[in-house]
């Protein structure tokens, strides 16, 4: 707890520094701030959503409820709801073995984990049409067995897996490595077990991290389109998911019903960044909250 107050008190040295530069500076940055948020964000969005209902409700939700595009958002549903959970385990795993082990080839893996920000999504679905197209290593096997993964589902959500994969352990691993194993370590020595460790102990620690980063890997696997366009086929009502099926509207001049889909995606990725700030705001509460007791006691 001495830690969390004396890095408060940090903190508050670095805002009061900050907080000393002459007003015209301040102004002039919060100014360039807002003007590139209201450019590249508050005016497209708000142009998107206006097009979206420029012709009325009805022409809106014909739009959503018409069976291709209500395929494509069950489609792209399902492949956050399969990748998510699994770059649960993964980040979970990886940032807990990189934060209490050390082992050979550890930088390596962090390494690793950050490829899927370095490489470009159209290159992470030509990796797959590689492995498992009908030219590919394993394409002959999966033929004879009847197996199908490239343009099918098993191939998009493969390709969502890949794009999203680091979020969750790039959240994870700085927070552990700050915790560090001293409260583990504690726990187990007064006799818990390692699942209560674990769960007693490291999970509330990390709770707040393991959600933004579960919120990040959502919003990303929801709106993700080069890999999954290499690997989708772009077979309408089969395999194209909401970003997909925007562009094949839009290069269709559907523009109402494309914008409606839009509408629909850039909604759910709002509502996912208001979840994000809710619950940093309770994160917060909860810290200050704890260090003013600490404070208090000391």
């Amino acid at each position: 707890m001495s830690g969390a107050v004396s890095t408060l008190a940090r903190r508050e040295v670095v805002v009061t520094e900050a907080t000393t530069e002459p007003l015209w500076v301040r102004a002039l940055l919060i100014a360039i701030a807002l003007i590139f948020l209201a450019l590249f964000l508050v005016i497209p969005l708000v142009a998107v959503f206006t097009e979206a209902f420029s012709r009325g409700w009805e022409v809106y939700v014909a739009a959503i409820v018409e069976p291709d595009a209500w395929h494509a958002i069950k489609l792209t549903l399902l492949a956050a709801a399969i990748a998510v959970p699994l770059n649960v385990i993964f980040g979970l795993s990886a940032a807990w073995a990189i934060t209490k082990f050390q082992f050979r080839g550890k930088q390596a893996l962090i390494t690793l984990i950050d490829l899927p920000f370095a490489v470009s999504p159209v290159v992470a679905g030509l990796i797959y049409v590689l492995l498992f197209g009908a030219q590919g290593w394993l394409g002959p096997w999966l033929a004879e067995n009847d197996i199908r993964i490239i343009f099918a589902v098993p191939g998009i959500v493969l390709a969502t897996i890949f794009v999203t994969f680091p979020f969750i352990a790039r959240e994870l691993i700085p927070l552990m490595e700050e915790q560090g194993t001293s409260y583990e370590e504690a726990a187990l020595t007064l006799g818990a077990s390692g699942w209560q460790t674990f769960w007693r102990v490291t999970m509330p620690a990390i709770k707040w991290g393991l959600l933004y980063g579960i919120i990040l890997c959502n919003a990303r696997a929801m709106g993700e389109f080069g890999a999954v366009s290499v690997v989708s086929g772009h077979i309408r009502g089969q395999t194209n998911t909401l970003p997909l099926h925007i562009e094949i509207l839009y290069n269709e001049y559907q523009f109402a019903a494309a914008f409606a889909a839009a509408s629909l995606l850039a909604g759910l990725a709002l509502i996912t960044l208001l979840v994000k700030s809710l619950l940093e705001w309770r994160h917060t509460q909860e810290r200050e909250k704890s260090i003013r007791a600490a404070l208090q006691e000391s």
